[in-house]
């Protein structure tokens, strides 16, 4: 390996330890009905080529500090065509949603979005680590608004995919709650997800 490589290396290191060791939103946290505690889940490394760009982890990342370690994650893998282990190869595949810690639930038990806070804090230092990202997957309108900079409907710039392929991929999330979404848009199914998936194979 290299002194370059080497030095990438230890820079992406060093920051993955300064964002497990971020307690920015302790209090924020502790506010909520779930009153947790922070625990960033981060997941890359300088090498990967492909980017999973989501919302933030949910109460069973949390809990295990695996991303998608839920049945939106078997979703997931299986829209890009990748096993467990493939998508959990870090040499290869990276995972940034755009709040690192489960954001927690309000009174009535629903996901609390990301905090804003920590996109500010972190999220162009990630990037700038992860030079070798040949194709984007942004999951939810809170990555794609990032990424892509553009506000909207997840339907309607989802339904843009060509304007942003073989790069760039916007989807909904895969959680059991888009199942009625998915009906509504057999398109998705038909005409995205095997792009999608060819390209994914390509880079693997």
């Amino acid at each position: 390996m290299s002194v370059s490589s080497l030095e990438t290396m230890a820079g992406c290191q060093q920051l993955k330890e300064r964002i497990r060791a971020c307690r920015i939103c302790a209090d924020r946290f502790a506010a909520t009905a779930t009153a947790h505690a922070p625990r960033p889940v981060v997941w890359f490394r300088p090498s990967a080529q492909i980017l999973i760009a989501g919302q933030a982890p949910g109460a069973r990342v949390h809990e295990s500090g695996r991303p998608f370690t839920d049945p939106s994650g078997d979703r997931l893998r299986a829209w890009l065509g990748l096993s467990e282990a493939e998508f959990y190869d870090q040499d290869r595949v990276a995972v940034v949603p755009m709040g690192f810690c489960f954001p927690g639930y309000n009174h009535k038990k629903a996901d609390l979005p990301p905090p804003a806070v920590c996109g500010r804090t972190w999220h162009h230092q990630v990037m700038a680590q992860l030079p070798e990202v040949q194709l984007k997957v942004l999951v939810g309108a809170y990555a794609q608004r990032f990424h892509l900079g553009l506000k909207g409907p997840v339907t309607t710039l989802v339904q843009s995919w060509r304007a942003h392929a073989p790069q760039v991929f916007p989807l909904p999330h895969p959680s059991w709650r888009n199942t009625g979404w998915l009906k509504k848009n057999p398109w998705f199914e038909a005409d995205l997800l095997p792009v999608l998936q060819a390209r994914v194979k390509e880079l693997m």
